[in-house]
Order: structure tokens, then sequence, then C-alpha cells
């Protein structure tokens, strides 16, 4: 098996060509050490954390690299007043230690994910500041700008910092990995595509993993150790914050605003279900 992949997801339910996908880069990684893996044409992949998490799992590290298409862009570029890009996600997934779970950095290039606004809208909550532009590129913290027509713009994290990682996510994982980008020229308003570049490689090829573990303990310890601003948020590495709030959802529900509910019920209805079903 060759060590670059090509994967056509044929417009597929991205979260079982994703699934796959990740599949076939990690057998790859366990077989030559080291797998890249371009994924293209997709339907929405949905939460990229996942694919990390399956990585990290079978003991492998892995880099992901995504972008979106067939839509209109949301994020405006550092210094733009209108939005060029998609919220375009990044990921890092680091195995387990022997003390320590995963780590596991996913998160989108714009200060808040579009998701969050949606959120906000159904909720009749207002955003924090430096997060979104209005349809004139005036600052706001109004998420119902986003739905619009025309409509708002997310701005990046950072700054010039998250430009330029969303910039990068849409040049290695659109138009490297074979897909396609948002620059206006390729079609839009057929729902969310993914295009995702994949790095995995598996780390006992590196070095001694003994070593590698003990060196990540010692320094996930000495991070969490720092004493906390508020003393009911300790530090804590990226990734548990996401495992805390799946346990608690499987256990108790996940909790869903008006808003939310109402348009739910709406699309139930349009295709003969009842709420109470």
């Amino acid at each position: 098996m060759r060590p670059a992949i090509t994967y056509d997801g044929q417009r597929g339910y991205g979260q079982v060509v994703a699934r796959n996908a990740t599949n076939v880069a990690i057998d790859v990684a366990r077989e030559q050490g080291v797998a890249v893996l371009a994924l293209r044409n997709s339907y929405h992949v949905g939460r990229i954390g996942t694919y990390g998490e399956q990585c990290a799992a079978r003991g492998m590290v892995s880099i992901h690299f995504v972008n979106a298409t067939g839509h209109q862009p949301r994020v405006a570029p550092f210094g733009g007043r209108d939005a060029r890009l998609p919220t375009n996600p990044f990921c890092v997934a680091i195995p387990a230690s022997d003390r320590h779970p995963s780590v596991v950095l996913d998160m989108a290039a714009s200060r808040i994910a579009q998701g969050k606004v949606r959120v906000a809208r159904n909720s009749g909550l207002q955003v924090p500041e430096g997060c979104l532009l209005d349809s004139h590129g005036e600052p706001t913290t109004e998420p119902s700008v986003m739905f619009d027509s025309p409509p708002g713009a997310l701005l990046p994290f950072g700054e010039h910092k998250g430009f330029a990682l969303g910039l990068v996510c849409e040049l290695l994982g659109g138009a490297l990995a074979g897909g396609l980008t948002i620059q206006p020229g390729n079609e839009r308003g057929k729902g969310v595509v993914n295009h995702m570049l994949m790095i995995v490689f598996d780390p006992t090829r590196l070095n001694d993993m003994t070593h590698t573990r003990r060196e990540m303990d010692a320094l996930i310890d000495y991070v969490l150790a720092s004493p906390p601003i508020s003393p009911d948020q300790p530090v804590v590495t990226p990734g548990t914050p996401e495992r805390a709030n799946k346990a608690d959802r499987l256990l108790n529900g996940v909790d869903l605003d008006t808003g939310t509910w109402d348009r739910l019920v709406a699309a139930a209805k349009k295709i003969g279900v009842s709420p109470s079903d």
C-alpha cells in the first residue's frame, strides 16, 4: 500500500465516508509508518475531532486540514469587511499517555463556530463582541446578521493568525487534496461538501515510546498544576471539556432552546412526523 492515498467520497454521507477514509489511513500508517490521505467530494463530515479520536484510539497521531464548499463563505479575512472563507476546521490528535487521556485539538478558524451563532439566534441571545460583522462590515453582537440576506460575516480567531490558519486549511484541505475551494468560480448552493487532507503516522516508528509517554505525562502534569484564575475552572487539556460534555449528555440528555425545538418540530411536520411520536 502506498503512503499517499486519494479517496473520493462521491458525494456520499459524510460521516460514513470520513470514518471509512480514516480507517484506510490508519491501516496504511500501520504498515508504512505514515499515511497522507486526500479525502475529497464528501458531504458534511461533521465534527473533525471524531476522526482524530478514531486515530488516537488506535495509537496514531493525526493532523487534519479541512475546507468546505457548496455554500456561501462565512468568515471574513483579517482586515476585510465581508466573508471570503469557510470556518475551516483544524485538528491534531495525540494518543493517550500512561496517565492522561488523548489530547485532541479540534477548532474552527473563526472566533466562534457557525453553530454557536445559530444557538444564540435561536435562544434570543447576543454573541460576544469581536465575533461578527453585519452585512455592511460593521461590528455587531446580533447573531441574526448571519442569517440575513445578504448575510454578515464571522471574524477569524486571533486576528491575522486565525485568518492564516483558515487560508492554509482552504489550500491544503481543498486545492492540494484535489477538491474545490470557496472561490466564486465553483458552484455554491448545493449544501456542504467537505474536503480534507489527513496526515496519520505511527509514533512508535520515531522513538522509544517509554520515553515519549514519560515526557508527555510530566509535561501535562506540569501544565495542569498551574493555579487556576477561577477556582471552579481548573486548567484542562484539549479534548477534556468535550469528553465531559459527552458523558453529561449521555447521562442527562441534551438541552434544546425553544427556537431550535420549534425548528425541529416544523421540519418533522413536513415529513409527517408528530412531536408526540
